[in-house]
């Protein structure tokens, strides 16, 4: 074999074994954590919030191929118009379950922020067939028969309430929209009722606590919630962060969700 046709030879093996074994994307690239399966999202914001804090959450979960809805519940956010105080817990749940059953979704990753908790749980509660996997993402676990109230008054957290509404200390009534707005006391009033616990027990469910820069698990208001998800066997996660990751660590609260389910 002449030296030309050895050289011609090795390169033909050369490149074969680049096309079986190599990636054609760069040399040592991380990767990715975006998963091959795709999901449908269904995320419930907290008291004084909305859909609207939410949005790019939603702009990189949609970007990776799911499907999101990220409703608002009466009175907050976009729909504050309607804002009155006879709105409660089972109003909120109902905005919930209308969207799942409206938007004829199966298979939906529920996730709930916060308050959020108190209204998943009455929408798996309502709904458990509709429901693929339950996240609560710094969120309230209530057991049947418990107010937001309730657990508050445990936790130490506390708002003050005027005119039928929770006042939080930092809604000043001049902030650019989009932005916080007082929530009806009635909310956090009604105890939750549950009737189908035995089915909602089957639905995987994962519980997210945030907690602060330097400070411990155990120091934070969501702490109690973090050991009642324990004490279920559910898997639990803690990430470093205030308590709107969904803000300030974005992308790491997005891998969480994405990894799951």
């Amino acid at each position: 074999m002449s030296k030309s046709s050895f050289i011609c030879l090795a390169l033909v093996f050369t490149c074969l074994a680049a096309f079986v074994g190599c990636s054609t994307g760069p040399a040592n690239k991380p990767a990715s954590h975006v998963t091959d399966k795709k999901f449908t999202y269904v995320i419930i914001h907290g008291a004084w919030g909305g859909g609207w804090d939410w949005r790019q959450a939603d702009d990189l979960l949609t970007a990776d191929g799911h499907k999101v809805y990220r409703p608002t519940l009466t009175g907050q956010g976009e729909r504050s118009h309607l804002s009155n105080t006879n709105i409660d817990l089972s109003l909120h749940i109902q905005d919930i379950v209308n969207v799942i059953l409206w938007e004829d979704l199966h298979d939906v990753v529920l996730v709930g922020h916060s308050y959020g908790g108190m209204v998943i749980t009455g929408v798996a509660d309502r709904v458990p067939d509709r429901i693929k996997h339950l996240v609560y993402l710094d969120a309230i676990v209530p057991l049947d028969g418990e107010s937001a109230n309730d657990i508050r008054s445990r936790t130490g957290i506390d708002r003050p309430i005027r005119d039928g509404y929770v006042i939080p200390t930092w809604i000043k009534g001049n902030e650019p929209i989009p932005h916080d707005v007082l929530q009806p006391a009635k909310t956090f009033s009604e105890r939750i009722s549950l009737k189908n616990q035995s089915a909602v027990a089957k639905i995987p469910t994962t519980y997210i606590l945030t907690v602060k820069k330097g400070k411990t698990p155990e120091q934070d208001e969501f702490y109690s919630f973090y050991l009642r998800a324990k004490g279920r066997n559910w898997p639990v996660q803690i990430m470093e962060g205030d308590h709107n990751v969904q803000r300030s660590h974005l992308k790491e609260l997005v891998h969480l969700l994405e990894t799951a389910p």
